[in-house]
């Protein structure tokens, strides 16, 4: 097949390399999910985040219930309709796309990353339908992606949008970085959007989970899944501006259940915030 007959999936590089001898953020929340696409390296991040934090497995499945429920009240009860994924990491079960077009078969998603193992899976998610994509964007450079004709003709910015950054701020190490992607990408947005943050959380308190927040950053400080917890004052700044949807900034198994929790809650559940934004 020639360059010109190409398909939009098939249009991302192939070249990349990659580092199966170290864990990988992406592959370690699929070893997390319980899924095949990952390597001895992250499985072993992941016994090493088993044994600091008991848990890990059931924090992860309850931080993907979470999302869902956001997804859910965008799509059927705030009439959002267009998704931007930010950071969105390997495909699983119920992703982004596949939630909202449940209850919306006419739903626009992209996915943005610029990890190659996550732009080659998605390469194969990207034929499913005409409605889902995955672009290759560094997301800490919100004017230049906001304003790429490639998202552009994907994503009307002058209509609202579901703008997700769920589990990515840690990974931005920086709290400048951090905010200043967060508010970037906020500014882009047309009145009537949302945003959606989760981010790994320290309550700087000298607590019990204080503790554990600074054993798990300082256990993975030197390598590729370092992680930046952050207080509650930090995690809330990323919302200025924003009208925030109850319960506002809260622990996830508080935020919208449906219905009473079967798993006992663990340490983890209280080492991460999420919290729904509506610009006005």
């Amino acid at each position: 097949m020639s360059a010109a007959e190409s398909e939009p999936w098939d249009e991302y590089p192939r070249g990349a390399a990659l580092d199966f001898d170290a864990p990988n953020q992406a592959r370690l929340f699929d070893a997390l999910l319980g899924g095949r696409d990952n390597y001895a390296a992250d499985r072993e991040a992941v016994t090493k985040l088993s044994a600091l934090a008991p848990g890990a497995h059931q924090m992860t499945r309850d931080h993907r219930e979470w999302f869902s429920r956001a997804l859910r009240l965008l799509v059927t009860q705030r009439g959002v309709d267009q998704f931007i994924d930010l950071g969105s990491g390997l495909p699983t079960v119920d992703n982004t796309h596949q939630i909202v077009q449940r209850h919306n078969p006419d739903a626009k998603v992209v996915y943005i990353d610029n990890d190659p193992v996550v732009l080659a899976h998605g390469r194969a998610l990207l034929e499913e339908n005409d409605n889902t994509h995955i672009l290759d964007y560094d997301i800490t450079e919100p004017e230049f992606v906001t304003s790429d004709p490639d998202l552009r003709r994907r994503i009307n910015f002058d209509r609202p949008i579901g703008l997700m950054l769920c589990m990515v701020t840690g990974f931005l190490l920086d709290d400048v970085v951090a905010r200043a992607t967060v508010h970037g990408w906020v500014d882009a947005l047309a009145p009537g959007s949302y945003v959606v943050v989760s981010q790994q959380y320290d309550p700087a308190d000298g607590s019990h989970y204080a503790d554990i927040a600074h054993a798990l950053r300082d256990g993975f400080r030197n390598s590729k899944i370092a992680t930046a917890f952050r207080d509650r004052h930090e995690i809330e700044s990323y919302f200025k501006g924003l009208e925030m949807v109850e319960p506002g900034l809260s622990y996830l198994h508080e935020w919208w259940p449906d219905g009473p929790r079967m798993a006992k809650l663990n340490d983890l559940n209280f080492l991460i915030l999420g919290g729904m934004g509506r610009k006005p």
